[in-house]
């Protein structure tokens, strides 16, 4: 039983993010109904759909539908919705709509620029919510054009899951007044809010705005991406004087007469240096070299490698729940583990009758062409 069994969540399908805060709340044990349009067929397993009891398809043209989704919501701890501004307010599912219907609840709406601003109402995404936070700036070499860091940063670390933190923390303060709220989570804030670390390296002059000049970002020899005579890369991160000197001794360099490791005038002989040494063995000969080490040296490894790696093997960090690989639930808890659910279930009206709807109502709805997508039971 994870630590969120027994909290009942609405997802009103989406693209993105919201799919992801969904993933992250079944993982955790949540028990997720999706609402799809009526004939839509439902959200591809993605592996981000994973975990969800399934999907109820509903035509909420027509005010039955929109009225069975409100009785489920009622019964519902959170709600999860990713439209633009006002959407939901027009299909009459709005939060004031919802609130009034259940006071305790949550209501998480997850977009890129937020529920106000002058954007707001904007189509966008990602690489457009992580341009205007300052975010995409950063990722660039000295000289070159920005890389996008796919979508990781703006849908998922700024956007999914601020966004489940929000539910959270909604959750536990609504068990105290028993009163819900509302949840404005941005991918423009979120990205901004992940950057807070850099903005206070810039405040006391240790970031420039020069991409591919600072310790984090390539600038710094010792903290970058070289690759080895197979065209395999390794990723050094040897930022500290201790691991820095292991890194020397692995290359096999260290009584050699280098500059200093912070000396910034002498990076572009040390880069030269490293780049020469680094390419003259394999990926994997490189990894055997640093393996017993702290000099903070890794293989740069595909999607494939990285499921198989001995200490991803050892802590179980990739499952095939249902025959897909994909990253298990994160964090772990101690007594109410996550679990990386499969592929979402078939709703019946069985289920539905713990959310409020009996199978009386369900048959009529069905045979009314008010919803779909229901299995027998």
């Amino acid at each position: 039983m994870g630590a969120l069994s027994g909290i009942k969540v609405v997802e009103l399908a989406g693209i993105g993010p919201g799919p992801f805060v969904g993933m992250m709340l079944a993982d955790a044990g949540a028990e997720i109904i999706r609402i799809d349009r009526l004939g839509g067929g439902g959200m591809p397993h993605l592996a981000v759909g994973r975990g969800r009891l399934g999907g109820l398809e509903v035509d909420l043209k027509n005010p039955a539908g929109t009225e069975t989704v409100l009785r489920l919501i009622a019964a519902a701890d959170v709600v999860v919705e990713g439209f633009r501004p006002g959407v939901t307010e027009r299909l009459g599912l709005g939060p004031d709509v919802c609130l009034a219907r259940n006071p305790r609840l949550v209501y998480a709406r997850m977009t890129g620029w937020g529920q106000d601003g002058p954007l707001a109402p904007r189509a966008g995404h990602d690489i457009n919510y992580i341009a205007i936070s300052g975010v995409l700036h950063a990722f660039a070499r000295a000289g070159e054009r920005p890389v996008p860091p796919l979508n990781l940063v703006g849908d998922y670390g700024g956007g999914a899951m601020f966004c489940a933190f929000g539910i959270l923390a909604a959750l536990v303060e609504a068990q105290r007044s028993g009163r819900g709220q509302i949840v404005d989570a941005a991918m423009t804030d979120g990205s901004a809010a992940l950057s807070t670390f850099i903005h206070g390296m810039r405040g006391v002059g240790g970031w420039t705005d020069e991409p591919g000049t600072n310790l984090l970002d390539t600038g710094a020899p010792f903290y970058d991406v070289y690759e080895a005579s197979d065209g395999g890369f390794v990723a050094v991160g040897c930022i500290e004087p201790q691991f820095y000197a292991q890194f020397l001794t692995g290359l096999g360099v260290s009584g050699e007469d280098l500059p200093g490791q912070m000396d910034r005038a002498g990076w572009p002989v040390l880069r030269a240096r490293f780049t020469e040494v680094l390419k003259s063995r394999t990926r994997d000969e490189w990894t055997a070299v640093f393996a017993e080490t702290d000099a903070c040296v890794t293989p740069v490894l595909t999607w494939d490698e990285a499921a198989r790696h001995p200490h991803n093997a050892a802590r179980g960090t990739y499952v095939t729940p249902d025959g897909t690989v994909q990253p298990e639930a994160a964090p772990r808890f101690s007594r109410t583990p996550s679990v990386a659910g499969g592929a979402p279930g078939e709703l019946t009206a069985g289920l539905l009758e713990g959310w409020g709807l009996d199978a009386a109502e369900v048959a009529k709805l069905r045979a009314d062409g008010v919803v779909g997508g229901l299995g027998e039971g």
